[in-house]
């Protein structure tokens, strides 16, 4: 059954038309864009944004594609940042199969395609589509706990085919084209676990999206590449890097079921595992009245995988790591009542009653009986008094979503201190009414040029 899943993937996203598309998943998908944009608007404000910028600028001198906040730079600078930017403060989406964030890998080398070339709405969001769709079913093919064990990270595994769908889907490409495209893709697949705890992690999601930009423009050229790069025997994605994966997995149901819609956003700018921390504390807080003073122990209970990759940052060395950290997230909220960018500000890390509220009064602990979507937050008060709570499924995963409404909110929030209020309900506004731009060239522009001092 393994036999031409490239291909097979690669003739969905050549193929793919607007109107094949399910208007829920249309939906879904413009959710996942505004999100996006939330994101990486935001992420102009990230620890290390400047540094990636310095990066991105050396890539080229050609100034033809926007940033989002403002600029431009060459194709693959603006691919690079604009990818970076949606990842840099941790408040981007995420495929829960495969722990992987999708739109950062997707969306930036299709504005800077659909920016070159004029496309309408209706096509740019029929690639982020496609783009979104292939790599989540790759991802899903993988056999994700084999392909974790051994080490991978996916937004660098994954992710360049996703954004080679997208971009030659953009371009016309016919199956044969897309199909090489996916093995020039899959030939730059990379990234690990090694890197976690590190901006680096951050770095896999951008790369995965140039990758996918290179491979698409490559092909395009009529450079000949692999037929199979998903299940060759030697060498093949899912022979390296899984255990020979579940190839079937990735093309059951193709066009009959979206797995895209498997892709959750977030509310809060943390680490996605945090997710699960935030609705128990904030379910919590809406059902019982105490103050932070009140406090004498919080105790937060996680599966393995969230308590191993959060667990052990009861102290944290600056913003990112604060990023990651359940002791800090558990105890800024509980205080501020509230977790958005300015909590992981150093004015606000960097407090010492709160840096040892966090080390001192709150435990995390691991269940192993604990899914990943689930946590259960207890906080103990001085007084004897005790609450509980408990997260099944977080606020933005596909069993407890998040309306558009929120991610609005969520875009007008991070968009306040660069935009005027005009500017961010008519970004709003387009993003919602996408299919009817006759080009995507306008949204771009108001993403690129903030009209706030």
């Amino acid at each position: 059954m393994s036999d031409g899943v490239t291909q097979q993937l690669a003739g969905f996203a050549a193929g793919l038309t607007y109107d094949a598309v399910p208007a829920g998943v249309r939906e879904s998908t413009k959710l996942l864009i505004l999100d996006a944009l939330a994101c990486a608007v935001a992420g102009n404000l990230g620890e290390e944004t400047s540094q990636m910028q310095a990066m991105a600028t050396a890539l080229g001198a050609s100034q033809e594609a926007s940033l989002i906040g403002g600029g431009k730079l060459s194709l693959a600078g603006a691919t690079v940042m604009n990818g970076y930017l949606m990842t840099a403060v941790t408040m981007c989406d995420v495929h829960r199969p495969t722990l992987t964030h999708i739109t950062p890998e997707v969306i930036p080398p299709a504005l800077a395609i659909g920016e070159r070339y004029g496309v309408s709405g209706r096509d740019f969001l029929t690639a982020v589509i496609a783009g979104c769709e292939v790599t989540t079913r790759v991802g899903v093919g993988l056999d994700f706990p084999a392909f974790r064990g051994n080490g991978w990270h996916g937004p660098g595994v994954i992710g360049p085919f996703g954004s080679a769908a997208a971009v030659g889907r953009l371009r016309g490409f016919d199956a044969d084209t897309m199909t090489r495209a996916f093995g020039l893709a899959g030939s730059q697949s990379a990234g690990t676990y090694a890197a976690w705890g590190t901006p680096t992690v951050k770095f896999h999601q951008c790369r995965g999206a140039l990758s996918g930009l290179m491979a698409a423009l490559l092909a395009e050229t009529g450079f000949v590449a692999t037929t199979e790069i998903l299940t060759a025997p030697d060498g093949g994605i899912y022979n390296s890097y899984s255990n020979g994966g579940k190839p079937a997995e990735a093309v059951a149901s193709l066009g009959a079921h979206w797995e895209l819609q498997q892709i959750g956003v977030r509310l809060w700018p943390c680490a996605k595992s945090l997710q699960n921390v935030m609705t128990a504390l904030a379910d919590l807080v809406a059902a019982n009245d105490f103050a932070f003073a009140d406090i004498a122990n919080v105790a937060v209970t996680l599966g393995k995988t969230p308590f191993d990759m959060h667990g052990g940052f009861a102290t944290y060395d600056a913003k990112f790591e604060a990023m990651l950290s359940a002791h800090y997230a558990t105890a800024v909220y509980l205080r501020d009542r509230e977790l958005t960018l300015t909590q992981f500000e150093p004015h606000c890390y960097n407090d010492p009653a709160l840096r040892a509220f966090a080390a001192q009064n709150v435990t995390i602990t691991c269940d192993t009986s604990l899914g990943n979507g689930q946590a259960v937050a207890t906080v103990e008060l001085k007084d004897g008094r005790s609450f509980g709570s408990r997260c099944e499924n977080p606020l933005g995963s596909p069993e407890n979503p998040m309306s558009f409404t929120q991610v609005q909110d969520k875009f007008r929030t991070s968009a306040a201190p660069r935009y005027s209020e005009s500017q961010i309900e008519n970004v709003i506004g387009s993003v919602g009414q996408l299919e009817e731009l006759s080009t995507v060239k306008p949204l771009i522009d108001m993403l690129r040029e903030p009209d706030n001092p």
